[in-house]
């Protein structure tokens, strides 16, 4: 009877252990697959400079450092921006070593021509396509004069 409540126990306690591995993995957003580098940018979207960032709903290409690609700033709304990394999620070299991705002619989603992979812009999450990762966001910081965008 002994034998047979501490094998019970065990078995429980094997579960128990199993379980935890499995929860503690739900729910985290893993990042894609692609190496973005260190990217620290400062820039005027106010200013001539940077017109395509002066009204919600703009977008711009940036130039950023390698190993990234370059980034997409969008203005979501007059104090917010998002930004994101033009490396594809989804076999990244399918067109070639410099392949990007693109706003499309809507303004309202980022594609990938060579995989037909197609992205929200106001999130970078997958819309449609054979691509299961987000765009890799930056960080912005906007005090109404300066955007920062950095990782």
């Amino acid at each position: 009877m002994k034998q047979r409540t501490n094998f019970l126990s065990r078995l429980f306690l094997a579960a128990l252990v199993v379980c935890f591995f499995f929860i503690g993995g739900c729910g985290k957003d893993e990042q894609p697959p692609i190496d973005v580098g260190y990217v620290n940018l400062t820039i005027y979207p106010n200013s001539t400079e940077y017109i395509q960032l002066n009204s919600p709903g703009g977008y711009l290409y940036l130039y950023a450092e390698l190993p990234s690609r370059g980034i997409i700033a969008y203005r979501l709304s007059s104090n917010e921006f998002k930004a994101y990394e033009r490396t594809p999620t989804y076999k990244k070299d399918s067109c070639g070593i410099y392949n990007r991705v693109i706003v499309d002619e809507s303004g309202f989603f980022i594609i990938d021509t060579c995989t037909n992979s197609k992205w929200l812009i106001i999130d970078g999450t997958v819309y449609e396509g054979p691509a299961k990762y987000a765009l890799y966001p930056y960080k912005t910081f906007y005090d109404g004069y300066t955007l920062r965008i950095y990782n």
